[in-house]
Formats: C-alpha cells, sequence, structure tokens
C-alpha cells in the first residue's frame, strides 16, 4: 500500500491530481491532519497509517485550506488552536465553498470545554477528539467516523458530537 504524505511546503504526494474528489468506496481513505505541533502531526500521521489510512500533513490553518482544497481528503483531522489562521476558521472557510463544504472534521484540540464541543458541532464537524489523546484509538476512531459517513449517518455523528457537550 502506498502511504501519503503532503504539505504545501514541498514535501507533496498523491495519486489524485489537484481537485480530483477524495476516493471513494474501494480507494484508500486519505486523512488530511493540521496541527502546528510537528510532534502531534507524527503520532496521528504513524496511527492513521497504521491503520491503513493514506495522510496528508498541514502545519497551519491556510496550508490546510490549500491542501483541502486541491487534495479533496476524505477526513479532515483539525487542530483548533493555531497561530493566524485557527480550526475555527478554517472550518468557517471550508463550509462558505462549494468545492470542500461536504469535508467532514473531525477536531483535535486541548480545549475540553463544552461551548467548544457545541462549537464543533454548529460549524458541522462530525467528531470533536480532546489532547492528549490515546493514539492507538485515533485510527479507530477516524475508521469509525469513515464509516459512519459512508452509510449516511452524517447527522447522528454531529449529533454525538453535541451531546457529548
Amino acid at each position: 500500500m502506498r502511504h501519503t504524505t503532503a504539505s504545501v511546503n514541498g514535501r507533496t504526494g498523491g495519486s489524485n491530481p489537484p481537485g480530483a474528489p477524495a476516493p471513494s468506496g474501494g480507494g484508500t481513505p486519505r486523512v488530511l491532519v493540521a496541527d502546528d505541533e510537528a510532534a502531534i502531526r507524527t503520532i496521528c500521521r504513524v496511527n492513521l497509517e497504521a491503520s491503513g489510512l493514506a495522510v496528508l500533513e498541514a502545519e497551519g490553518g491556510e496550508e490546510a485550506l490549500e491542501l483541502a482544497r486541491s487534495e479533496r481528503p476524505s477526513l479532515v483531522l483539525l487542530d483548533v488552536m493555531m497561530p493566524r489562521v485557527d480550526g475555527w476558521q478554517v472550518v468557517e472557510r471550508l463550509g462558505a465553498d462549494a468545492e470542500t463544504r461536504e469535508i467532514p472534521i473531525i477536531f483535535l484540540s486541548a480545549r475540553t470545554a463544552p461551548e467548544d464541543r457545541r462549537e464543533a458541532g454548529r460549524l458541522g464537524a462530525v467528531g470533536y477528539v480532546v489532547k492528549p489523546f490515546d493514539p492507538v484509538e485515533l485510527g479507530e476512531t477516524v475508521l469509525r467516523v469513515l464509516d459512519g459517513l459512508r452509510n449516511g449517518e452524517r447527522e447522528r455523528l454531529s449529533r454525538e458530537l453535541l451531546e457529548g457537550a
């Protein structure tokens, strides 16, 4: 299996041309991990790849927006607190673009307040993982969400996010 790690700063990989839809059905799902901490991106990448997922990496919000638009990942694992363009702003911008508004988002954050989960739900996220997290469970969580999305359960996933608030 080919693992993909990409970023706008020159380490670009992947088999889909820019603008092509994310793999569906038989293709390997691609997860965009956007976090300003390199260690968190590495932990996520290693564990997501161990779960059979391809991974794209972004160091910040602007880079996440560029990769989401050009690579159309199957899902974005998105830190809330990043410099310049934070995770909330990334989701608002993706949601305003017809080409990216359907890309599912799982927030990854140290913010544990119920209002943060509610904001994630308001923005249409399908999950919220609190740091510190169990890296081994991360792949399972992402696969469970992707399975739910394939089964048309986006509203249920968003509802569960809000119920956890």
